[in-house]
C-alpha cells in the first residue's frame, strides 16, 4: 500500500481518540452490559444486587435479620445486622475499605480468602454498579461500637468515611445501604410491589432462619399484593410483610404445590455436603401432569438449569428405575425422565465456591462438579427416602406408570395422525378458509366462535394473507388432558391439522403454517370461556407459539354508535361515553343551525343607514336529512340498541352480527383493527392462574372469583 494513502486514512484516528474509562464510567456508559437492561428488569435488578449483599452475609451465617424499605422520596433502603463492611485503610488502593468496595469494579471479599466460601454476587461489580447508576447512594456501617458513613454521587465520593457515632442501642454490627436510582437512565417504570414480595419471599425460603422484612412507604402507588389481595391504588397506607420460614426449601415445595392434591404424604428432603458442594434438595408429586423444576446456585435463580439440575434428573430416574425393579413393581418396563418428572415439584439448591455462570445474568450452572455432587447425594437420600416410606414410593411409582402408559397411547394418536398425512399439510380441515399466501411470516390464522361469524369473517378478510378456522361451540378442556384424549377432539384436531406444526414431542415451530394466530370470540361470557379454553390448550401444548409472540386476541368492538350517516365504533365504556358526548354536540349544534334558518331573514344595520332585509340561504339538503335522521325521524331502533338524544347505540352481543364490511373494517383489517398480543413473561404464576380457572378443585377457584369479581366489567348475565 502506498505510503501517501496511509498517510490519509490515518491521519485523523490518533491516540487521542482512544477513551480510557476510569472507575465506574464504563457502567454509566453501557449499564445494559451489567445490570441486564435499562428497562423495568433493570431497575429491579439494582435492588437485587444490595438486597444480595445481604444475603451473602446470611449464607456465610454473620446475619439473621434484613429489612428493605421502599421510600416516599424514591429512595430505597436495605439493611442488615451482618458483620458491615469493613472501614480501615486498603492496603491496594489507599482508601478506606467501604470507599474501595463502592466506587471500584471487581472490588471485594468473595474472590479469595475464608470470609465468603459460598456467594451469589461472585463478579465483585453489584454494589459499586449500584452506585455508579444512583443518583444518591448513602452507606452506613456499625462495626466495633462506630457508626462510620460515606455518601456518593454518580458512583464518585462526596467526602471521605467518617464515623459520625456510635452504634444505634441494640446493633452490634451491621450495613446499611440508601440509594435513589439515577432517572435520567431508568426512565421508565417504578419499583412493582408484587415482584420484590415474590422475589424476597423466594430468597428467604432458601436461606432458612433469616428473616425478611419488606415495608412500602410510599404515598400513592400502583401495588399488587400476596396472594388472595386485590391490586389498584394504595394511599398514604404503609404496606409491610416479613418471611420467616423454618423449613426452607420444603416450605417452598409446600408453597408452590398449594391448590393441588399431593400423591404422598411426606416431601422428600435431603442436606448434604459432597466435593465441597452443598446440595439441598426438596421433592414432591402431586395429581398434575406437569412438571416444575426450579434450580439455585447460591441462591440465584438459574431459569435455564444447568448442571445442578441435570444431576437431579439422572438420579431420580435411575432411582425410581431401580427400586421399580428391585420390588417386581414393573416388568420390563423402563421409566423415562419425563415419566418420573411428570407431577412432580421439585428445588434443586446447591452451594458452591466458585461457581460458573453463563455471562452476568447468571441463568445456567457450568460446574461440572455440581451435577456429581447432586447425582451422588440425591441417589442415595432417595433410594432411603423410598425404602424408609414404602407407601409414598409406592404412589409415586404409581403415577410414573400412568405417566408412562399416557405417554405410549398419546404417541399411538400422533403417529395415526402422521400416518394419515394430515400434519404434513395434505389434507387441511373442510371448514378451513385458507389464505393464498404461503410464507408464515405474512399468514394469518383467525379462529372464529361459530359458523356464523366464521362465515361473515370469511366474506370480510383479505384472503391474500387471512385464512379463517370456524369452530362449533366449546372445545375440550386441555388442563388436565392428555395428547391422546385431545387428539380425540375434532374440534382441536382440525386446530392442529391447520397449523401443520404437529403437537407433543412432534412438534415442529418450522412447519407453522401461519406466524399470527388470532383467536376471535364473541364479547360475552361464552366468548370469554371459549378463549380461556384456547389460551389453556397453546399454553400446555404450544408454549413456544406464546414465546415466540405469534399468539393474539382480536378485540371487536362492543359499540356500534350513530349519528345519521355518522357512524363510530367503540371497544370501551369510556370510548362509547365519549364518542356519544361528542355526537350529541354535533346534533345540537345541527339543531341551532336548523333554528338560524327558520327564521329565514335577518336584519342588518351598518353606520346609521336604514335597516335593509337580507334573505338568508337555506341549509343544504343533505344537512336536513342528517337533521331529520339525528332526530330518529328517519330510522328504528334495532334489537340490542337504545337512542341518548337521538343518538343511537348498538351494543353487540356477538360477531354475527357485524356484516362482513364491519367486521373487516373493525377487527380485521390491520389498519384499524386492535390485538392483544399474547405472552406470558412469568411461565409459574400463569400455571397456577390456569390451574385455578381450569383445574378439578372449585374451592380456589371460588376463591378467585370472590377476591376479583369488583374488577368485572361488561359482564352479561
Amino acid at each position: 500500500m502506498a505510503k501517501e494513502k496511509t498517510s490519509k486514512n490515518t491521519s485523523n484516528y490518533t491516540a487521542k481518540d482512544i477513551y480510557v474509562l476510569e472507575g465506574l464510567e464504563p457502567v454509566r456508559k453501557r449499564p445494559g452490559m451489567y445490570i441486564g437492561s435499562t428497562g423495568i428488569d433493570g431497575l429491579h435488578h439494582l435492588l437485587w444486587e444490595v438486597v444480595d449483599n445481604s444475603l451473602d452475609e446470611a449464607m456465610a451465617g454473620y446475619a439473621t435479620d434484613i429489612a428493605v424499605t421502599l421510600m416516599d422520596d424514591g429512595r430505597l433502603n436495605v439493611t442488615d445486622n451482618g458483620r458491615g463492611i469493613p472501614v480501615e485503610k486498603h492496603a491496594q488502593t489507599k482508601k478506606s475499605a467501604l470507599e474501595t468496595v463502592m466506587t471500584t469494579l471487581h472490588a471485594g471479599g468473595k474472590f479469595g480468602g475464608e470470609s465468603y466460601k459460598i456467594a451469589g454476587g461472585l463478579h465483585g461489580v453489584g454494589v459499586s454498579v449500584v452506585n455508579a447508576l444512583s443518583v444518591f447512594l448513602r452507606v452506613e456501617v456499625c462495626r466495633d461500637g462506630g457508626l462510620y458513613a460515606q455518601e456518593y454521587k454518580y458512583g464518585k465520593a462526596k467526602e471521605t468515611v467518617k464515623r459520625i457515632g456510635k452504634c444505634p442501642p441494640g446493633v452490634v454490627s451491621g450495613t446499611s445501604v440508601t440509594f435513589e436510582p439515577d432517572r435520567a437512565i431508568f426512565k421508565e417504570g417504578d419499583y412493582e410491589w408484587k415482584r420484590i414480595l415474590e422475589h424476597l419471599r423466594q430468597q428467604a425460603y432458601l436461606t432458612r432462619g433469616v428473616r425478611i422484612r419488606i415495608s412500602d412507604e410510599r404515598k400513592t402507588v400502583r401495588f399488587g399484593g400476596i396472594e388472595g389481595e386485590e391490586t389498584g391504588i394504595k394511599e398514604n397506607i404503609t404496606q409491610s410483610y416479613q418471611f420467616y420460614f423454618e423449613g426452607g426449601i420444603a416450605s417452598f415445595v409446600e408453597y408452590l404445590n398449594r391448590g393441588e392434591a399431593p400423591k404422598h404424604d411426606h416431601i422428600f428432603y435431603v442436606q448434604k455436603e459432597k466435593d465441597n458442594v452443598m446440595v439441598e434438595v426438596a421433592m414432591q408429586y402431586t395429581d398434575d401432569i406437569e412438571a416444575t423444576e426450579v434450580g439455585f446456585a447460591n441462591n440465584i435463580h438459574t431459569p435455564e438449569g444447568g448442571m445442578h439440575v441435570t444431576g437431579f434428573r439422572t438420579a431420580l430416574t435411575r432411582t425410581l428405575n431401580d427400586y421399580s425393579h428391585k420390588n417386581n413393581l414393573a416388568k420390563d418396563d423402563v421409566l423415562t425422565g419425563d415419566d418420573v418428572r411428570e407431577g412432580m415439584t421439585a428445588i434443586i439448591s446447591v452451594k458452591l465456591r466458585e461457581p460458573q455462570f453463563e455471562g452476568q445474568t447468571k441463568a445456567k450452572l457450568g460446574n461440572t462438579e455440581a451435577r456429581t455432587a447432586v447425582d451422588a447425594v440425591v441417589s442415595e437420600a432417595l433410594a432411603y427416602f423410598l425404602e424408609e416410606n414404602p407407601s409414598d414410593a409406592r404412589a409415586i411409582l404409581e403415577k410414573c406408570f400412568l405417566a408412562a402408559k399416557a405417554r405410549k397411547a398419546a404417541k399411538a394418536a400422533r403417529e395415526l395422525v402422521i400416518r394419515k398425512g394430515a400434519l404434513e399439510g395434505l389434507t387441511l380441515p373442510g371448514k378451513l378458509a385458507d389464505c393464498s399466501s404461503k410464507d408464515p411470516s405474512l399468514s394469518e390464522l383467525y379462529i372464529v366462535e361459530g359458523d356464523s361469524a366464521g362465515g361473515s369473517a370469511k366474506m370480510g378478510r383479505d384472503r391474500r394473507f387471512q385464512a379463517i378456522l370456524p369452530l362449533r361451540g366449546k372445545i375440550l378442556n386441555v388442563e388436565r388432558a392428555r395428547v391422546d384424549k385431545i387428539l380425540a377432539s375434532e374440534q382441536i384436531k382440525n386446530l392442529v391439522i391447520a397449523m401443520s406444526a404437529a403437537i407433543g414431542d412432534e412438534l415442529n415451530l418450522e412447519k407453522l403454517r401461519y406466524h399470527r394466530i388470532i383467536i376471535m370470540t364473541d364479547a360475552d361470557v361464552d366468548g370469554a370461556h371459549i378463549r380461556t379454553l384456547l389460551l389453556t390448550l397453546f399454553f400446555r401444548y404450544y408454549p413456544q407459539i406464546i414465546e415466540r409472540g405469534y399468539l393474539y386476541i382480536a378485540q371487536p368492538p362492543l359499540f356500534k354508535i350513530q349519528l345519521g350517516k355518522n357512524v363510530r365504533y367503540a371497544y370501551t365504556d369510556e370510548q362509547r361515553e365519549i364518542a356519544t358526548a361528542e355526537m350529541i354536540k354535533q346534533k345540537e349544534d345541527l339543531r341551532q343551525a336548523q333554528g338560524k334558518k327558520g327564521k329565514g331573514k335577518t336584519l342588518r344595520q351598518a353606520q346609521g343607514r336604514e335597516a335593509e332585509e337580507v334573505e338568508e340561504e337555506p341549509a343544504p339538503e343533505a344537512e336536513e336529512g342528517a337533521l331529520r335522521q339525528a332526530q330518529g325521524e328517519q330510522e328504528e331502533l334495532q334489537a340490542g340498541e337504545q337512542k341518548i338524544s337521538g343518538v343511537s347505540i348498538q351494543r353487540y352481543k356477538g360477531l354475527g352480527e357485524m356484516n362482513p364490511e364491519q367486521l373487516w373494517e373493525t377487527t380485521m383489517n390491520p389498519a384499524n383493527r386492535n390485538m392483544f398480543q399474547v405472552s406470558s413473561e412469568d411461565a409459574k404464576e400463569s400455571d397456577r392462574i390456569f390451574d385455578i380457572l381450569m383445574g378439578a378443585e372449585v374451592a380456589p377457584r371460588k376463591r378467585f372469583i370472590q377476591t376479583h369479581a369488583k374488577k368485572v366489567q361488561n359482564l352479561d348475565i
